[in-house]
């Protein structure tokens, strides 16, 4: 395994964007599956991309940045985790991040991070996907705009490769939807980039996601977890 420190944030975004990652686009479908049960069209895909960048990843990419300048300077990352939830009102989508969040720090265990990194996660009792992701990216030397990069085009990816399990279409076609999303993953990481303290975080409400996320939790017959 290479040492951590000869890899560029390039590199890192990389694997930290696989699909294949115990928590990649195979565990979830980001919201889609209860969308399409709701009414939602395949044709609203894209558009239904495009809201979840403007809300929920953007709370989730900020966070995630703030958590990485926090890990750096050895701060309060129960603070970040607090104000993350205070922005995150659906339980279920709470429950779905934590989730996330042990699957990823099971693989940050065996990869990244040392006991003094994981001293820091351990103290809260079940840390958010964007917090572990956070402490990877300091323990990685993922900078803040290639780390905000990954957690909207892994959101993207998710819910495009979800599309193409529930409502099967053209996988070029799907891609095409990936490609329209690149300027706006990369002008939301431009903008949450230099987020530094848990007030940065931005509270944007998607009312109608969490009440998808929400109905979707009780549900018996599903293909994804969320």
């Amino acid at each position: 395994m290479p040492p951590v420190q000869s890899l560029s944030s390039s590199a890192v975004s990389l694997l930290l964007s696989d699909a294949r990652l115990p928590v990649g686009g195979h565990t979830q479908s980001g919201g889609l599956e209860p969308a399409l049960l709701a009414g939602l069209s395949s044709e609203g895909i894209v558009g239904y991309c495009r809201t979840r960048l403007a809300t929920v990843v953007r709370t989730e990419a900020a966070t995630a940045v703030v958590a990485r300048h926090v890990t750096l300077g050895h701060g309060d990352l129960g603070l970040v985790h607090a104000h993350w939830a205070a922005r995150t009102p659906s339980a279920a989508q709470r429950e779905t991040s934590a989730e996330l969040g042990r699957g990823l720090l099971r693989l940050a265990r065996r990869l990244w991070l040392t006991g003094a990194d994981l001293a820091a996660l351990g103290a809260l009792p079940s840390p958010a996907r964007p917090l572990v992701l956070g402490a990877v990216a300091a323990r990685t030397g993922l900078d803040a705009h290639h780390l905000a990069q990954v957690v909207a085009y892994d959101d993207v990816q998710t819910v495009v490769a979800a599309g193409l399990k529930l409502a099967p279409g053209d996988p070029v076609v799907a891609t095409g939807w990936v490609w329209e999303q690149l300027g706006e993953i990369d002008r939301l990481a431009t903008q949450v980039a230099g987020a530094r303290t848990p007030g940065d975080i931005p509270s944007l409400a998607a009312p109608q996601i969490e009440e998808w996320a929400q109905a979707h939790a009780h549900t018996t017959r599903r293909l994804f977890r969320a």
